[in-house]
């Protein structure tokens, strides 16, 4: 077995063993962790049962990565009850702290053990079904593809980085309709594990929540066959935008424009989109948790944050949209209604990521400067569908993906004029 040396691996020595053990697999399901203790063990026992149900010819282990919890999860994850036979292993990994970095021993694991297929689901799932691991699993076991992403059902206040900046701009970067890009339950080749193994991106952003684009786009960009799969509602520990979601919008975003860069020779060639071929049966609609979102306070910090970046912006984003812009902050000063549209976010958005590859101050920085303006325009959108069901909540968001295809050649002129 090749071995990796001390401190370049994420997988503590003592895994090692147990990869001895077990040998090779058909299937390997890894579960990332952290202080998650009310819902890992449900997470467990419904894999367990989903491998049993639909793949009870193939050999399967399940890997719980755990980033250092400091509540039961480990124990809860190893006491779940699992049919007899099956491989698991609870462990903490190793290098920084991170989903990234969970993900790393996931995928090194399934390279050292020879996995057909690995499939990465959350651990706050509480609406994960085992057929949830059919769907994800049975595409890449027949080669109909390389990388499956989920497809969800969720509240439409729920997801507003993928419904705002991600999917947008994916869509519009990469020619495909991959509606969930970080939508955090994939399946994967063996062959796509061993290629992530090999990337030098565990000191950056997607060691920790920029794994899931990172993943999505290199999966697009690399040449794997890319399909979805109807997994029905997700529900989860959502966050509320205004409260917890700083760390994520940066580190998402930040992955979002490095792969721009890593990948401009693609997308600049790139004009309109396709479809993702989607698996699984359409399903009804059931009852959705609500996601609540504190809209003054979102209103609040894109207000206060418009003045205290506004030289910023003003160096940043273009003339006509920053004059737009500063308009609908008197706007909503002076009457309290918040104005935003798709194409003025688009095009600013645009600005944000040409600026990001010709920045050479601290680009982290500069993501920073963006979360007041992401702040508006998800409250923004929050009013637009406050009193939409989710099926025209979804026409919205398909809306302003299409503004965002029509906007693209607005950013390819920006490199243009640079060169």
């Amino acid at each position: 077995m090749e071995m990796m040396e001390r401190y370049t691996s994420a997988i503590r020595d003592n895994v090692y063993e147990w990869i001895k053990d077990v040998k090779d697999v058909d299937i390997l399901v890894g579960i990332p962790c952290y202080n998650n203790e009310d819902t890992i063990a449900h997470v467990v026992s419904t894999v367990a049962e989903g491998l049993r149900k639909y793949f009870k010819d193939k050999k399967s282990a399940l890997f719980v990565s755990d980033g250092g919890s400091t509540d039961d999860t480990r124990e809860k994850a190893y006491a779940a009850p699992i049919p007899e036979g099956f491989h698991r292993r609870v462990t903490i990994y190793r290098g920084m702290p991170g989903k990234g970095t969970s993900f790393r021993a996931v995928f090194e694991v399934a390279k050292f053990l020879k996995a057909d297929c690995c499939i990465v689901v959350d651990s706050d799932l509480r609406s994960i079904t085992p057929e949830w691991i059919k769907l994800l699993a049975e595409p890449v076991l027949k080669k109909n593809a390389g990388f499956v992403a989920p497809y969800y059902i969720r509240h439409k206040n729920d997801g507003t980085i993928t419904n705002n900046i991600i999917y947008p701009m994916t869509r519009s970067l990469y020619g495909l309709r991959m509606r969930q890009p970080i939508g955090g339950d994939f399946g994967f080749s063996g062959e796509l594990a061993v290629l992530y193994t090999k990337e030098h991106v565990w000191d950056t952003d997607v060691a920790q929540y920029g794994i899931d684009i990172w993943m999505s786009t290199t999966a697009i960009n690399e040449g794997f066959k890319i399909v979805q799969a109807r997994l029905g509602t997700k529900v989860h520990e959502a966050k509320d935008p205004a409260e917890q979601l700083g760390p994520m919008f940066r580190q998402v975003v930040s992955t979002l424009f490095y792969l721009m860069g890593k990948y401009e020779s693609k997308w600049r060639n790139i004009k309109g989109s396709t479809p993702v071929d989607t698996m699984g049966e359409p399903r009804e609609i059931a009852k959705i948790e609500p996601v609540s979102v504190n809209l003054s306070k979102l209103e609040i910090e894109f207000l206060e944050g418009f003045y205290h970046f506004n030289p910023l912006y003003k160096q940043i984003i273009e003339p006509e949209s920053y004059k737009q812009l500063a308009k609908n902050i008197r706007k909503l000063k002076r009457t309290g209604e918040v104005v935003f549209p798709p194409d003025l976010w688009a095009k600013i958005l645009y600005d944000f990521a040409f600026t990001y590859q010709t920045w050479s101050r601290n680009r982290r920085k500069l993501v920073d400067v963006m979360v007041p303006l992401y702040f508006g325009r998800t409250a923004a959108y929050c009013h637009e569908v406050s009193e939409l069901d989710a099926e025209r909540s979804e026409k919205i968001v398909e809306q302003q993906a299409k503004v965002f295809e029509d906007t693209k050649s607005y950013l390819i002129r920006k490199y243009e004029v640079w060169e």
